[in-house]
């Protein structure tokens, strides 16, 4: 399909960018649907002038969703919250937004729409996320049974908040928490038997590269055969969590001591933690830990959008050199 008109929403968000990058350059005209505008006109230089146009748009308004969308070819919601505040609920924002903006894609006759759920989307989630996201799901199909939606894992790239996050901790604490493990005995150890602090490591991962997001939606806008199915997005490798650490920590050159942090003593910790303006933990996503955050199997993923997903260690080493100790030219090995 030729992409004449897109509409975006949340198209200045880290998988936004990515995208609204790939559409102009395949000659669309983007409109960026934000709650702020001026804080997207950063995107417009990735396209010709007036290719890339940044409008005010709140997933709870009914008009002004119809008006973003009016004219559009296709349109793509990428539009989603880790944490509650007011009127923007995980079921506010999630389910009942999502059905908006679907049904106000359909009545604006658009060719293709294109929904970005997660990996944790189920009915049955012990997290408000996850059902809110299971719900979504529900009512985008419900709306337009031809639109494509995509299940992405824990996404990474330059702007991402799960490596950069703990790559900064990293700079201040001589200790890193891995949620959800226990101490264990490891009577097999080489030398005797071994305290290990972090268990089995942890919940398991399956990060997917947010070009390989980018181009898995640029694929749900195209070609026709993905119209009406659902995509898991996930990368190469499964990963413990303390795996992850492990290997950010490798990348950065530093040495952390990695922590238990069983989930009873998170949710504890996460109870104050989520008043915080922008919390870094909550209850729910302590909830959502409890699961593993891996392909299902039960969908198609990557390989059958013809991508071939991107390791993590590929792309590290990319944007996390400046974490090191001696900055971002400083050889890991050395720092």
């Amino acid at each position: 399909m030729a992409l004449r008109r897109v509409t975006v929403f949340g198209g200045s968000g880290f998988i936004g960018r990515h995208l609204v990058q790939r559409l102009a350059r395949c000659g669309a005209v983007v409109r960026v649907a934000v709650r702020d505008p001026e804080g997207a006109a950063f995107l417009k230089p990735m396209g010709n002038p007036g290719q890339i146009v940044p409008v005010r748009v709140d997933i709870t308004d009914h008009a002004r969703i119809a008006a973003a969308v009016e004219g559009a070819d296709a349109v793509v919601n990428l539009v989603g919250v880790l944490y509650e505040r007011g009127r923007r609920s995980f079921a506010e924002v999630h389910a009942n937004g999502a059905g908006r903006v679907a049904r106000a894609a359909v009545l604006a006759g658009a060719r293709r729409v294109v929904h970005v759920s997660a990996l944790g989307a189920d009915r049955a989630s012990p997290a408000r996320y996850g059902r809110s996201k299971a719900a979504g799901e529900t009512a985008v199909r419900e709306a337009c049974p031809e639109a494509v939606i995509l299940r992405p894992g824990v996404v990474f790239g330059p702007e991402d908040d799960f490596f950069n996050r703990f790559a900064a901790l990293a700079r201040l604490s001589p200790v890193l928490p891995v949620i959800g493990t226990l101490p264990r005995l490891d009577m097999r150890a080489e030398g005797g038997p071994r305290l290990d602090l972090v268990g089995d490591g942890g919940t398991r991962f399956q990060p997917v590269y947010v070009g390989d997001v980018a181009d898995a939606i640029m694929r749900g806008l195209e070609d026709p055969a993905t119209v009406g199915q659902t995509f898991e997005l996930g990368g190469p490798r499964v990963y413990r969590f303390a795996e992850l650490m492990e290997l950010m920590l490798a990348e950065i050159g530093r040495k952390r001591l990695l922590v238990p942090l069983p989930f009873w003593v998170a949710t504890l910790m996460a109870a104050p933690l989520e008043l915080m303006p922008v919390p870094p933990l909550t209850r729910d996503q302590v909830r959502l830990l409890r699961q593993d955050n891996v392909l299902s199997g039960a969908v198609p993923g990557l390989d059958a959008l013809g991508i071939s997903p991107t390791a993590v260690e590929g792309v590290l080493p990319a944007y996390l050199d400046r974490f090191r100790v001696f900055g971002r030219f400083a050889d890991r090995r050395a720092a």
